[in-house]
């Protein structure tokens, strides 16, 4: 056992390396200095140098041979799995290719905000360009020769491949379009008014934290432009965005990063520094901050408390009842941001993504057309024009960073948490009874003990099964949005 011994204590301090590179990262989104994108490029670069030289030391390599899995427990090859797993792919890119991307991706994230800010893609595109040809470079010595996709997606969903999405994806859409197709042109009279203090969205956000189990003790709340979680074990962040006509906005982008921050801060302290202690993969992750988000906090039931807390806090919200607030909190609506989007219409954006990001990285869609193609797309699937840059193909921080393979996730996080759903309200008959007094803890609790406690002990689609008692489909998501928005509209 002392190969073993030895390559868990090597992991250990890339473990914790890897922890202040992402505590770099959430500095440079959160609190950063502008003028300091320079410097950090180079400070991404180095610690990039530090972990790839530990990822792809030889040790590893020996380490690894001499273990033999048929003598380990579960835990203990599960840790082998992933190691290895690391290991092999690590050794694939080569040094000097690692370095030029954490360099690059560091720079380009600063010029995509300011592309963002300025709305114009054309500044933003020779160094998406860049990105992409790296992408490329690196995808083709993952792939050995297979889809430079596929590979990608295995750094977010392991498992998985293009193809499996492409055909779930393609019997999810015409339902999607149809339900969307539906509701269109039915209104909702019910909209929140009024002027909503920054401050007072924050203090309720940091409320409905805590009633999603959000330990603060070992995290905090920062606001940013693109509301993420980052860190793991005793430090998890997140943040949020505020807008003071739009406070769901704010509400809902907090208790969504709840739930990824709660995955990572209820795995098995036993796993800490050690590759199980984080979640097992992008798509289960999505998995917890959208049945956090919607099947619970945007539940008839739950919306109900939350009415009750807007008006102590904000006084006169321009709607009257439960019911209403209800609709409000769920309507429908035409827009061009993904992380606002409705539960209907949410994938369609999905969809888009993966469909554009899948064909860059194939070579069949070059960056200088990337702008006409996600305007024509966006008009086609949604029956509106894209006004403006930031509210296209600038609006996501995801390809500026080099994150290609990760946008299919989020939809198969939908699919996750529909599963997971008919598993927990089977596990929890009083589950509404609960919600409607702000009451989460048995459904976190649930969450909790068939789900986030294990980390990366198993695989992707073997944690959904354990977890829910079936194969992952998209049906009980599909059959969770028929049947809320059937009866939201009365259609």
């Amino acid at each position: 056992m002392k190969a073993y011994q030895d390559l868990m204590a090597f992991e250990y301090e890339t473990q914790a390396l890897s922890q202040i590179s992402g505590r770099l990262s959430w500095d440079q989104e959160t609190v950063m200095p502008r003028g300091s994108s320079k410097q950090r490029s180079e400070e991404m670069a180095a610690i990039e140098s530090v972990l790839h030289a530990r990822r792809t030391d030889d040790r590893l390599g020996e380490w690894l041979a001499a273990i033999n899995t048929r003598d380990l427990k579960t835990v203990e090859r599960a840790q082998v799995r992933e190691i290895s797993r690391s290991f092999e792919r690590s050794c694939k890119i080569p040094l000097k290719l690692a370095k030029a991307m954490a360099r690059l991706t560091s720079t380009a994230q600063g010029k995509w905000a300011e592309a963002r800010a300025e709305d114009d893609f054309a500044t933003f595109a020779p160094i998406l360009g860049e990105v992409v040809s790296l992408k490329r470079e690196e995808g083709m010595a993952l792939a050995g020769g297979g889809d430079v996709y596929d590979a990608m997606l295995n750094d977010y969903e392991p498992g998985t491949n293009g193809s499996d999405l492409e055909e779930m994806f393609k019997a999810m859409r015409p339902e999607l379009v149809d339900l969307r197709s539906a509701i269109e042109g039915q209104s909702i009279p019910f909209s929140l008014k009024g002027h909503f203090e920054e401050n007072l969205q924050m203090l309720l956000s940091a409320k409905l934290a805590l009633v999603f189990g959000y330990d603060t003790s070992r995290g905090r709340i920062d606001k940013a432009v693109h509301p993420f979680s980052s860190g793991s074990g005793h430090d998890v962040r997140i943040t949020t965005r505020t807008n003071p006509q739009d406070p769901f906005n704010c509400l809902y982008s907090t208790i969504h990063e709840v739930g990824h921050a709660s995955y990572e801060q209820n795995i098995d302290d036993a796993y800490l520094f050690t590759p199980l202690g984080r979640g097992v993969s992008m798509g289960v992750h999505e998995s917890q901050s959208r049945i956090y988000e919607n099947q619970l906090g945007r539940s008839r039931a739950f919306t109900g408390w939350l009415y009750g807390q807007m008006r102590d806090i904000f006084g006169d919200i321009g709607v009257d009842s439960e019911d209403c607030f209800y609709a409000a909190a769920n309507r429908i609506t035409d827009g061009y941001i993904r992380t606002e989007s409705d539960e209907v219409q949410y994938n369609l954006h999905v969809l888009l993504r993966f469909d554009l990001e899948r064909a860059l990285m194939r070579d069949d869609l070059d960056v200088s057309e990337l702008e006409v193609a996600w305007n024509d797309r966006f008009k086609s699937d949604f029956g509106y024009a894209v006004d403006k840059p930031s509210n296209g193909v600038l609006q996501d921080v995801h390809w500026s960073v080099g994150l290609f393979g990760y946008f299919p996730t989020y939809s198969l996080g939908n699919v996750y948490a529909g599963c997971l759903y008919e598993g927990l309200r089977a596990a929890v008959p009083r589950l509404d009874e609960q919600l409607a007094q702000g009451e989460t803890s048995s459904a976190i609790n649930w969450l909790c003990e068939n789900l986030q406690q294990y980390g990366a002990l198993y695989e992707p689609q073997d944690v959904i099964q354990r977890a829910s008692g079936m194969t992952p489909s998209h049906k009980p998501l599909i059959n969770y949005l028929k049947t809320k928005f059937g009866e939201i509209y009365d259609i």
